[in-house]
């Protein structure tokens, strides 16, 4: 089988990863790799056996297909130099800085037989893979995701950082269209937003309740959807899943019995809630890069719709964008009073 042909624009922190992974794959030829920082992207090629470029359309024509991780701002150009050569793209999240960016990349993938996947990925973690397993129909979610500070992801708000993530996920499980934004943030130590929090109502009576930061003092990655059987718990940093629902047989709590520790049978606390079992689930961490990586080769491979499609990117950014305008029309009003 003929290897693949890859490159990587942009060897950042992620773009490094990216590269690494796409070296370790077999039937795959990591061809080069750009960056704009010459010592940088020398150092990573050597390390990596391939072969340092300093100009992203120095790839085009000896490669099949690119991870684009650059920042934000230039997704929309790097990208839509490569679909226009008939290069498939991986590009990260968020997809674009506008919508209008986002579905003249889509079209130009369409016209020209292109895959186009979006790095969104969380969804390659493994505990998300499981989560549809356990859904029916969810009511309400809400989700936190908080970091610490790092000065190297402040080139768009943390809607488009962090919560984007969230959105993505939620548009994916509600499966309806969102009809109503609600949300606030503010600036706290960068020149973007830092911390907001959104509600988001669907068609189908669904709410969201979605917050980031990137100014906590923990770092912080969890989800909580209810439905009309069972609340669930995801959390994202420890791969696991914890499954609350209602007993096929339940019987009256007796309230003389004292409440067990829950340290002693973490995997079975029905007596926590009486009439319902707490079930907890753990999955191996895994590696979600590389599932991410490997799912965008087989699609380039097999020429099938890739997981995370352009348009499924282009929807987590539409509600993105959404909630940025209701975050800058409150603190306008609230100027203005």
């Amino acid at each position: 089988m003929e290897k693949l042909r890859i490159g990587v624009v942009g060897i950042g922190y992620l773009g490094t990863f990216h590269a690494e992974k796409y070296a370790a794959m077999d039937h795959v030829d990591l061809v080069g790799i750009v960056d704009i920082d010459e010592t940088r992207v020398e150092t990573v090629a050597n390390r990596l056996g391939t072969t340092a470029y300093h100009l992203h359309t120095d790839l085009i024509g000896k490669v099949d297909a690119v991870s684009v991780v650059v920042p934000t701002p230039d997704h929309f150009k790097v990208s839509r130099d490569f679909l226009t050569n008939d290069v498939d793209v991986l590009v990260e999240k968020p997809m674009t800085v506008t919508l209008d960016e986002a579905d003249r990349l889509i079209a130009v993938a369409q016209d020209r037989g292109r895959i186009i996947q979006v790095g969104h990925l969380e969804r390659f973690n493994p505990a998300v893979v499981a989560l549809k397993e356990f859904l029916t129909e969810p009511r309400f979610i809400e989700s936190h995701r908080l970091s610490i500070y790092k000065e190297r992801c402040n080139d768009v708000s943390v809607v488009l950082d962090l919560m984007i993530h969230d959105i993505d996920i939620i548009l994916n499980l509600v499966n309806s269209d969102v009809t109503s934004i609600q949300a606030a943030g503010i600036s706290v130590v960068s020149d973007h937003v830092d911390i907001a929090n959104a509600r988001l109502t669907f068609g189908n009576g669904c709410v969201a309740n979605v917050t980031a930061s990137r100014i906590s003092t923990k770092n912080e990655r969890k989800l909580r959807l209810f439905q009309q059987d069972a609340y669930i718990s995801v959390d994202f940093a420890n791969h696991s899943i914890t499954l609350v629902r209602k007993q096929e047989d339940t019987c009256p709590a007796d309230p003389s019995q004292a409440m067990p520790d829950p340290s002693s049978n973490p995997s079975r606390m029905s007596e926590l809630i009486p009439g319902m079992n707490i079930d907890q689930f753990s999955f191996s961490k895994g590696d979600a890069l590389a599932e991410e990586i490997r799912s965008f080769v087989t699609a380039v491979n097999h020429r099938h719709s890739p997981a995370v499609t352009g348009r499924m990117g282009r929807d987590a950014l539409k509600i993105a964008l959404e909630i940025m305008d209701q975050i800058c029309l409150s603190a306008s009003l609230g100027v203005n009073r």
